[in-house]
């Protein structure tokens, strides 16, 4: 028995946060089986050590169908541009709200500022995010998928990071309550919740993750013995986006190496 194929032709898949880590890996995935994507991002370029090719020109190249909308995820507007975008292909199939913003601060110094802007992004991008999509959905009279990224910290307190846990238990909460609100409509909302992952969502996490997993320098060791790579996740969005994932919704799945576990 090989690797879990999937089949998502004729189907069109919105990414946020595409361009880079997680985000890139699922698009560059969901193309493979088959999708029509739409990466939404702040930039183009991949933040990612040694790329440099945007993702949608990766998969239009590749001979894919691809497409890039400038999108800030903390303007509705900016998300409802996506879905327009989507419709150009037949509308939304998969939501993946994946953009986030990562502040490591103490709880003491966080100014207000900071605060507003990681739930801006983290919170009020995927709830919007649900909401735009689900409402695509249903004007088509059309089931469909919503899949967000949650996290490890969605349900375990990290020191020095309660206004990033605090978004990622956010998220879970919008991720169950769209689920029991959209079923009626055949929409499924679920989330997956990443562990340690070896990305560029704090600039040179790559080494560090890489690194720390390595020499057991986390918090607390990763059973599996090291850092998870976008390539360890990005399966986990096209099986729950996938007919075998049909009667799932309200969850979030873990990727984490087993983090929770010990």
């Amino acid at each position: 028995m090989g690797t879990p194929t999937y089949d998502f032709d004729a189907k069109t898949v919105i990414v946020t946060g595409g361009s880079s880590g997680i985000g890139r890996e699922t698009a560059l995935r969901f193309a493979d089986a088959g999708a029509t994507v739409v990466i939404g991002d702040v930039r183009t370029e991949p933040k990612d050590v040694d790329e440099t090719t945007p993702t949608h020109e990766l998969i239009n190249a590749a001979g894919g169908t691809a497409a890039y909308v400038e999108t800030d995820v903390t303007d509705p507007d900016a998300i409802e541009s996506l879905v327009v975008a989507a419709r150009e292909h037949g509308g939304v199939d998969v939501m993946v709200n994946n953009a986030g913003l990562h502040i490591e601060t103490p709880l003491r110094e966080l100014t207000p500022e900071a605060f507003d802007r990681i739930h801006a992004v983290n919170v009020r991008g995927v709830f919007f995010g649900c909401q735009a999509a689900a409402n695509d959905m249903i004007d088509r009279d059309q089931g469909g998928v919503i899949v967000n990224t949650a996290s490890i910290s969605s349900s375990l307190a990290q020191f020095g990071q309660v206004q990033y846990d605090s978004t990622k238990g956010a998220i879970r909460m919008v991720t169950r309550g769209a689920a029991l609100e959209l079923a009626e409509h055949d929409i499924r909302v679920a989330g997956v919740a990443p562990g340690q992952i070896a990305t560029e969502f704090l600039d040179g996490w790559t080494e560090e993750a890489t690194t720390g997993a390595q020499e057991d320098a986390f918090l607390k060791p990763i059973p599996m013995g090291r850092a998870g790579h976008p390539e360890d996740v990005a399966g986990a969005y096209l099986f729950l986006a996938s007919d075998d994932a049909s009667y799932i919704t309200g969850e979030l799945l873990h990727v984490d190496g087993g983090w929770q576990i010990c």
